[in-house]
């Protein structure tokens, strides 16, 4: 069966048992998760995997946003970093839900012919990926509109220590980036612990309206965060990462 690219890979049944519910205090925030697939392509044939997310994956993207199966999408192309090409995302409220929007549109392309050779034709260029599932830990990504430029570090840290991280992060590092939003520098940011995936642990995310702006905001953060403590003590924590710039070429809500 020819699957999605979107997530190309169901995981398996048993991570059901990770699903975990929109929070129901209501004064705790709404639980959000997303799914990423970080794919290697061709470069020579790349652009052409991009017409097939327009023809194939995006209206049913729209359309999963339409029925409230998914919260957001994007899709990005790779402007600078490592060897991932492109991402597909897809937000929800549960794991389970992102696993049952997944199923639900590979089952869609499956059932259409032509969908299903183009979606076939699209693995082949991006022959391989990586399949991550992240939980919101802080930051507005997910509830806010990003631009057209992001700022991705993925940082392997020590497990023993991760919230920790997450604690500084929410506690020191939040209000600069929060300021930063609230001025227009940036339109999102995020900070995201890994729930299903590879050796990345948590990710923090920026969007501007363009790659100066997305820029000039990096450079703003790092002078606002040069006498902050924080930073020494994320580093700390998660010494090793990878930084990657993305066009956001589409996106929703």
């Amino acid at each position: 069966m020819q699957t999605m690219r979107i997530g190309a890979t169901l995981l398996p049944a048993c991570l059901c048992l990770l699903a975990v519910t929109t929070a129901g205090a209501q004064d705790k925030p709404a639980e959000r998760y997303i799914y990423a697939t970080y794919s290697y392509c061709d470069f020579s044939k790349q652009d052409r995997a991009d017409e097939i997310f327009n023809q194939v994956d995006k209206p049913l993207l729209d359309a999963a946003m339409k029925d409230g199966s998914i919260t957001l999408y994007n899709y990005l192309k790779h402007q600078t970093g490592g060897q991932w090409r492109r991402v597909s995302v897809h937000g929800a409220g549960t794991i389970q839900g992102l696993l049952d929007a997944q199923k639900k549109m590979g089952d869609q392309i499956d059932a259409n012919e032509k969908s299903r050779k183009l979606s076939a034709e699209a693995s082949a260029i991006c022959p391989s990926h990586d399949d991550y599932i992240w939980r919101a830990v802080a930051g507005n990504v997910g509830t806010a509109k990003r631009g057209g430029s992001s700022f991705s570090t993925y940082y392997v840290c020590d497990q023993r220590r991760e919230s920790q991280a997450d604690a500084v992060v929410k506690s020191m590092i939040a209000p600069v980036f929060d300021k930063m939003v609230a001025d227009g520098k940036l339109l999102s940011w995020g900070w995201l612990e890994h729930i299903v995936g590879g050796k990345y642990r948590r990710l923090e995310t920026l969007s501007a309206v363009d790659e100066r702006a997305l820029l000039e905001a990096r450079t703003a953060l790092v002078e606002a965060l040069n006498d902050n403590p924080a930073g020494d003590i994320v580093t700390d924590i998660c010494p090793e990462h990878a930084d990657y710039i993305w066009d956001i070429v589409a996106q929703a809500p």
